[in-house]
């Protein structure tokens, strides 16, 4: 069979994009075949419009979980993308020709983001390496822009292409060709070229556009077409696929795209000036904008040393080659000689703003997307969230009171719709927007937000399209799911209070009935104090997300009440455990302030008898006894009478110790003004042996060690009082530097035997 004409290109690859317009243009075939998967022919209507701005990318996934994805992005400067412009701009016919996205979505090489790098891939690494080494260059990069990139003539970089994809097959030792997914890939596109071929367009009607490695495996006469038989035996995915916007930093090579370039902003300079007709603009573009980026952020730059630059760059690239147009090796080291007086990191913000760039792609109303990338975009418009919407990290501070002074209901609660889209997001795992700074006590109107958009949190969104058709669906649906897989009432709770952040009281509806029917069950202090203290927060919150939070009311009661009475009995544990359930006694407690409707003579006698009894854990015991202390329901006699009978002489040291850890975990200031506890705990020790101080000493070292300095000197001077000296001189003395003698008795506490 006669072959069509194939034209090999980079992916990115401004000169390939700029001579195969000039080739299409030459030859004017009625058919253009792209190599792109070919179930994606209903995007080209969308990709051609003139109101789309690159990069983009066509995202295909699977309908099934656990979702996988693969992207194909395009750059203005990507020849496949110039290739479907000039077919709609000539009214000429264009079609993929590669392997459906649901065969690629079931080969084992392709995953999330696109081909993963294999054994092949490391091998084709080698061969590049083995070419910079070749050509002198310091990357294949810098082989492929000076050999490739900055050549005038079309058959010139059509040949060249051609060449370097046949020898690179040539130089892998294994070849590539061997690989199944190459030899696959190429004989389905063989299928698809004599399909056109049968369809009545001869081959000198036809442009192929594949990439420079596969023209020599489409060209092979040995090499035969894929038969319907083999193209039913691929295995297959059933998938979906849809258009996002993309960046510059998704197309560079240290985002990990391995079809990438490491500058997309630098190629696309080379771009424009493919356009002008002038390869000098590139340079100046490039050192002009070096310049400008240090200018705006306070280092100057003169014109002066640009021209410098410039010039510079020119003789680099002469010395380096025939070539005189500088390559970005050049332009990089005349910047950094002229423009960042030779030091690399004086550039290094520079250099990355002006060859990465933090460009983001556009696509107008009405292009085909899933139903909820389209309601996420129209909720950015209605929201006012449009100008967020950029590869920059930006701060948005909402403040979610009514507007008194707004003219519309709408734009009176505008930022707590905002809220509620944002929190709709972050229960969906999309990550769009992250919540910066939790409430204020004094602004529980306030909340603040880091937004940016990335490609990343655009596939998040198309993977919640198995979700719900509208981000608010598919956030009940989540919440609902975590419900149902709720392991315990704690869980159930924070699903209650991601409902009303969320502004939807269906699914807090849904997760109030289901933590009602946990509460039947017995649950621990530690579960039922988070049910307590999720509940709390939307119940001091609710009335600012104009939300009716009062079915909580009984269910927040009831719980309560419940840890209240079983309180004492759960102190019965180990030193571990202790730490879990004095965390859950704080909560209980910040819950009982905060509400005047529960219970709280219930928690002041759970507290008591927490405090009192001695056959609990001493630290809650202590802990229970500080928070007596801070909520004045003990006094400082109260105080001397517990410390005199949990330190008195008798009383294990572990235990005593453990009593005074747990009495210094609150309110430590009230505790140090109190010179007759430490009067009491010089006492205490004062009747211990040696073996007993050594045993207090490691406990007392634990209880003492998040203890500021200031609160250390403070204790020092009480000490110093009780002991009559000066209370400077005694912080100076137990505060100095240990000597070899005293490190080595501290060190030896280490290894103390407990008998345990």
């Amino acid at each position: 069979m006669k072959h069509p004409y194939i034209f090999g290109i980079r992916h990115l690859s401004p000169a390939g994009a700029w001579h195969l317009r000039n080739f299409l243009r030459e030859k004017n075939p009625k058919l253009v075949l792209v190599e792109g998967p070919c179930d994606f022919d209903d995007t080209l209507v969308w990709l051609s419009d003139h109101a789309v701005q690159p990069p983009i990318a066509v995202l295909a996934y699977t309908k099934d979980a656990p979702v996988r994805t693969i992207l194909y992005p395009f750059a203005e400067y990507s020849p496949e993308y110039q290739a479907i412009l000039w077919c709609k701009e000539n009214k000429k016919e264009c079609r993929f020709i590669d392997l459906p996205s649901e065969v690629f979505l079931a080969l084992p090489e392709y995953g999330p983001g696109g081909k993963s790098a294999d054994k092949g891939e490391e091998e084709r690494m080698n061969v590049y390496e083995l070419l910079d080494k070749q050509a002198g260059e310091d990357g294949h990069e810098t082989f492929w822009e000076r050999t490739m990139e900055h050549t005038s003539e079309t058959e010139g970089y059509r040949r060249g292409a051609e060449i370097f994809g046949s020898e690179l097959r040539a130089l892998e030792e294994d070849g590539a060709v061997d690989r199944p997914e190459i030899l696959v890939r190429e004989a389905f596109m063989r299928k698809k070229i004599e399909e056109a071929v049968a369809s009545g367009v001869a081959p000198e009607e036809i442009v192929v556009v594949t990439g420079s490695y596969h023209v020599a495996g489409l060209l092979d006469e040995r090499a035969a077409a894929m038969t319907d038989k083999e193209l039913s035996s691929l295995p297959r995915l059933e998938a979906s696929h849809t258009l996002m916007p993309y960046s510059y930093y998704r197309l560079s090579t240290r985002a990990g795209y391995g079809a990438g370039n490491k500058a997309p902003a630098y190629y696309s300079l080379l771009w424009e000036a493919f356009s002008r007709g002038d390869f000098s603009y590139t340079a100046r573009c490039y050192l002009s904008r070096i310049a400008g980026y240090q200018r705006e952020h306070g280092n100057p730059v003169s014109s002066a040393q640009v021209i410098e630059a410039v010039q510079l760059a020119a003789a680099l690239a002469k010395l380096r080659g025939e070539n005189p147009v500088p390559a970005l090796r050049d332009l990089r080291d005349a910047a950094v000689t002229c423009l960042g007086g030779g030091s690399i990191s004086e550039l290094t913000l520079a250099a990355a703003d002006t060859e990465i760039g933090t460009a983001i792609g556009f696509l107008p109303d009405g292009v085909s997307r899933t139903s909820i990338q389209d309601d996420f975009y129209r909720k950015l418009k209605e929201l006012k969230l449009e100008k967020y919407r950029g590869a920059t990290q930006q701060e948005l501070s909402l403040d979610l009171r009514e507007n008194r002074k707004a003219s519309t209901q709408k734009a009176a609660f505008l930022d707590l719709n905002r809220s509620f889209f944002l929190h709709r997001l972050r229960v969906l795992g999309i990550s769009f927007a992250t919540q910066a700074m939790t409430r204020q006590d004094n602004a529980t109107w306030a909340e603040h937000w880091s937004v940016r958009w990335t490609p990343e949190a655009e596939i998040e969104l198309v993977e919640a399209a198995l979700k719900g058709d509208t981000v608010a669906q598919a956030a009940s649906f989540c919440m609902k799911e975590r419900v149902e897989q709720a392991p315990n009432m704690g869980e159930a709770a924070r699903v209650i209070e991601d409902a009303f952040d969320c502004g939807m009281t269906e699914a807090a509806a849904y997760a109030t009935a289901a933590l009602q029917a946990m509460a039947v069950d017995a649950a621990s202090v530690v579960d039922l104090s988070a049910v307590a203290g999720s509940l709390s927060v939307v119940l001091q919150y609710g009335d600012i997300r104009q939300l009716d939070s009062a079915p909580l009311v009984p269910i927040l009661q009831q719980i309560f009440f419940r840890a209240c009475l079983i309180l004492p009995g759960e102190c019965v544990c180990d030193d571990e455990a202790s730490k879990a359930m004095a965390a859950a006694i704080e909560r209980l407690n910040s819950v009982a302030l905060a509400h005047d409707f529960l219970d709280v003579a219930a928690w002041n006698e759970a507290l008591r008898e927490v405090a009192e009894r001695d056959d609990l854990n001493t630290k809650l015991s202590g802990y229970a006894m500080a928070i007596r202390l801070e909520r004045s329901l003990a006094d400082g006699e109260a105080l001397r009478l517990e410390v005199r009978r949990r330190l008195s002489r008798g009383v294990p040291a572990d235990l005593g110790a453990g009593w005074f850890e747990g009495l210094a975990m609150k309110n430590r200031y009230a505790l140090i003004a109190r010179l007759s506890l430490w009067e009491s705990l010089d006492e205490y020790l004062e009747t211990l042996d040696d073996e007993e101080f050594k045993r207090a000493l490691l406990f007392l070292r634990r209880a003492f060690a998040d203890f500021s300095a200031m609160e250390k000197d403070s204790i020092a001077e009480n000490l110093g009082e009780i002991w009559g000296y000066n209370g400077q001189e005694v912080s100076e003395a137990l505060n100095a530097e240990l000597n070899v003698e005293e490190k080595e008795l501290v060190e030896s506490l280490d290894e103390f035997d407990f008998d345990f």
